[in-house]
């Protein structure tokens, strides 16, 4: 029989929950099911449909059966909460795509101020790995499969009793005897290690049996993380990893942009090798500003690694760097021959067609096209040249700084909330020195162009 770090006499919440959509940051749940199964049995079970203060989609509606005359007079979260606590304390929480129920879960204590925190079991990853070979591992599909009836499908006590007939079926799969850990995977590391891991926010350090660097990573969840490592066997390089992790370490970063600064900045101070392989296949190609010998400024589609300066954009493929480019030299009426686009010893294509105003034979000034050209750059420039991007630090009590000067990234660092009432330079003074590059930009603009910062200080 399989040994398993997670079998024996612990006790499993096998879990599932129902939502007002997708995302637990803005959405709720409206249905939970706590299922306890231990030693082979169900020993307990709870249900309870959840007012979500806010409107049910008709879709979700369409898809679980449960409307808003439903959850009108049921209990609300924080009702119930304490029930959630006492029913899943010293239990494994489980659940089919796990990630999705335990952070919507956590999201909804987190509004509380209370920081749900349990060890988690993923019945997806689970069955992939010990039953491959199905073609779907959905929990619909999979119970379909595996002759599991489930009663009142997209219901959460449905959904949730279904799940724990998965996991005996998982529980219950020979191996040889071979010990695995929670994963059903081989590892070098101790499990009192891997359940030690924090459910936050970082960087993460792989080393091997000769305590030398050979990964780097970042996560919103470095316990999570590692785990999927040592579940991962989708290639080749990704199970020669796996064997050869002996010991993990982890800086906390409380912010996921200050994560990805620190991820990148690590990276390239460090080179482990099994970063290496992977960042020659990052975004290799750029648009990078010159100015020619007649003063009109360009923009040209150059290799990241023959340029030391930042580029406009990273693109993965020269191709789409060219695209990019051809787009914006039509939008800005820009000249295709300056911008490298033409090769003609007199005018390009679009001076033809009345695109281009003629500076590619000097009709136009340089004065004159280098404003257009400034218009586009103003696109690719920080909405404040010079701010204080605040996001969450490592604890309550704490802040994280990213600054950007001039329009330059300088650093990151932390201070205490306490500290963010002294002035702009006080404040500067806790951000430590890094180095602005073409992956720190790409960041940086990506994060503000999906997110907002939790507060900015301009200066």
């Amino acid at each position: 029989m399989l040994k398993y770090y997670f079998c024996g006499m612990e006790r499993y919440a096998v879990i599932d929950v129902e939502t007002t959509g997708l995302s637990p940051k803005v959405e709720r749940l409206t249905e939970i099911a706590i299922v306890i199964f231990e030693n082979g049995h169900i020993v307990d079970e709870y249900s309870s449909l959840i007012n979500p203060e806010k409107s049910i989609p008709y879709h979700i509606t369409q898809l679980t059966g449960i409307n808003n005359q439903m959850v009108q007079n049921a209990p609300f979260f924080y009702e119930i909460a304490k029930k959630i606590v006492e029913l899943t304390e010293s239990c494994t929480f489980v659940a089919h795509n796990a990630s999705f129920d335990y952070r919507f879960i956590q999201a909804e204590f987190a509004r509380y101020g209370y920081d749900y925190q349990r060890k988690i079991v993923d019945t997806v990853k689970l069955a992939r790995k010990m039953m491959p070979g199905f073609s779907s591992y959905g929990l619909g599909n999979l119970c379909n499969q595996l002759g599991i009836k489930i009663e009142n499908r997209h219901r959460a006590l449905g959904d949730a009793l279904a799940t724990v007939e998965v996991l005996k079926r998982i529980l219950n799969i020979e191996s040889n005897g071979q010990d695995v850990t929670v994963k059903g995977l081989h590892t070098h590391l101790d499990k009192k290690v891997l359940e030690s891991l924090p459910q936050k926010i970082g960087v993460y350090y792989f080393f091997n049996d000769k305590s030398e660097l050979i990964y780097i990573g970042k996560s919103n969840n470095i316990h999570s993380r590692v785990y999927s490592h040592l579940n991962n066997t989708a290639t080749r390089k990704a199970m020669e990893l796996r064997e050869k992790i002996c010991s993990v370490d982890y800086e906390l970063c409380g912010s996921e942009l200050v994560a990805l600064l620190m991820e990148s900045a690590e990276i390239k101070k460090h080179l482990p090798i099994y970063n290496r392989a992977q960042r020659r296949t990052n975004f290799q190609w750029g648009i990078f500003e010159d100015t020619d010998a007649q003063g009109y400024r360009s923009l040209m589609v150059y290799k990241t690694s023959e340029r030391n300066d930042v580029p406009l954009n990273v693109f993965t493929s020269k191709l789409s760097a060219i695209s990019d480019l051809e787009r914006w030299t039509e939008l800005h009426g820009l000249c295709q021959k300056i911008n490298g686009l033409y090769q003609s010893a007199g005018a390009c294509f679009h001076y033809g067609i009345k695109q281009c105003q003629g500076a590619c034979i000097g009709e136009e000034s340089a004065e004159s096209y280098n404003l257009r050209v400034d218009s586009l750059l103003n696109i690719f420039q920080y909405e404040n040249a010079n701010m204080l991007i605040i996001e969450p630090g490592r604890t309550d009590d704490e802040k994280s700084l990213v600054l950007i000067e001039s329009n330059v990234y300088r650093g990151f660092g932390f201070v205490s909330v306490d500290e963010l009432s002294q002035s702009v330079d006080v404040i500067k003074s806790f951000v430590k020195p890094y180095t602005d590059n073409k992956d720190v930009a790409a960041i940086i603009r990506g994060f503000l162009r999906h997110k907002s910062p939790e507060a900015l200080i301009t200066f």
